[in-house]
């Protein structure tokens, strides 16, 4: 019998968010401009004002606006206060994609993160640990798909991060994982990357089971500058 997966519309705080959001990342509403008041977008929206109180204060936290007590709601400058959220509605607004400079500065900043997680798993693992990290290493090779392969690829820079003893580093792995999984699709989708990718994770892995450190590091560097030169099309 054929599943049938339930169908979610979403909520008029949500369509409202994405209007608005849409309006600044689009160049409708500049930096600095001061948006209509609440009774105003209530009214020339048809919406609650609960609903637009919400998700004024949402969009404030993802540093799309700066709300000023008795002065108003400004646009703000979401690339110098924005959150991982805030990413997430760039790519939804880009069709699902980062702008290549973004891209840039993920895969970089991800390199960067990854180096000091796989640095403290080279030192401190355990036989267990590296067993385990070991299946996930060798899934992405085995993977039918490139977003299945992103997935897995998602998740191993999460499992290295978890076994780096560091209690923040998963959270930020985790923070960006739909971001992280548009951008390994992109590459997996480019000119037999996927054997490549495969082959270094492969690489770094043995490094770390080795303690390997300067090698395992220079594997991960590896991966990045291939990410960052036009090679994979990634940008």
């Amino acid at each position: 019998m054929l599943e049938l997966k339930p169908l979610n519309a979403p909520s008029l705080k949500e369509l409202f968010v994405h209007e608005m959001e849409s309006l600044i990342l689009s160049g409708r509403l500049r930096i600095g401009e001061k948006i209509p008041s609440e009774r105003e977008l209530c009214e020339s929206m048809h919406i609650s004002r609960s609903v637009v109180n919400s998700g004024l204060v949402e969009m404030a936290h993802k540093g799309f606006l700066e709300i000023r007590a008795r002065s108003g709601t400004y646009v703000a400058d979401y690339r110098l206060n924005g959150t991982i959220e805030t990413m997430v509605s760039v790519m939804r607004f880009n069709g699902g994609q980062l702008p290549k400079h973004t891209i840039y500065s993920f895969v970089e900043l991800r390199g960067t993160l990854k180096k000091l997680a796989a640095e403290r798993v080279c030192r401190r693992a355990e036989a267990d640990d590296l067993i385990r990290l070991r299946k996930v290493v060798e899934e992405p090779a085995a993977s039918d798909s490139p977003s299945r392969a992103a997935v897995i690829a998602t998740n191993l820079d999460h499992e290295i991060a978890s076994l780096s003893g560091n209690d923040v580093l998963p959270m930020i792995f985790a923070s960006w994982r739909t971001c992280s999984i548009s951008i390994f699709t992109r590459y997996f989708e480019k000119e037999g990357i996927l054997p490549y990718y495969a082959s270094l994770e492969r690489k770094v892995w043995e490094n770390m089971r080795d303690g390997r450190v300067e090698q395992c590091l220079a594997a991960i560097d590896e991966g990045s500058s291939h990410a960052l030169s036009g090679q994979s099309g990634i940008g």
